[in-house]
């Protein structure tokens, strides 16, 4: 990504994300996430961004004339201006990674969870921050994990109320 795609109507405090679609080759999308704007490139690509704060899933996907290459999944929630982030691929400037997780059956368990989420009419962008922190320590290294209740989102509701 250049510079110059900061352009697309955000301020500079936006994180921006490279979308990339090629059938059966490369997919590069997000599964959840507010998109604050969006820009199509070309016929293959676009740049889509989020507000400070917001939180979004990035799934990538490759292939070649062998199978799948890479799959991946990270949950990142986009920081403002001045805060410490950690850099991605295809992710400017970055943002605090609150999931990491590669190889497609751990991906497949980590987008289970999140239908799971959505099935309680929970915005998965709204879910606690630790819930996927948890979900990335339990799944990289093949464990159960506490599946988010009701009670656990209501109770994160009520911090971030309290909590600056």
């Amino acid at each position: 990504m250049t510079a110059g795609l900061r352009a697309i109507g955000q301020s500079d405090d936006h994180t921006l994300v490279e979308l990339t679609w090629r059938e059966k080759r490369i997919e590069h999308r997000i599964r959840f996430g507010r998109i604050a704007d969006d820009q199509r490139l070309d016929r293959h690509r676009r740049i889509v961004s989020f507000a400070p704060g917001s939180v979004f899933a990035f799934v990538r996907w490759a292939a070649n004339e062998y199978g799948t290459i890479i799959s991946r999944i990270d949950i990142v929630r986009a920081v403002g201006e001045g805060e410490p982030y950690q850099t991605l691929p295809f992710v400017r400037p970055g943002g605090e990674i609150l999931l990491r997780i590669s190889g497609w059956p751990k991906v497949e368990r980590v987008l289970g969870a999140i239908d799971a989420i959505e099935v309680l009419g929970i915005d998965a962008a709204d879910v606690a921050l630790e819930h996927w922190r948890h979900l990335n320590h339990r799944i990289s290294v093949n464990e159960p994990f506490r599946v988010y209740s009701l009670a656990q989102h209501r109770a994160w509701l009520l911090q971030r109320k309290v909590s600056p």
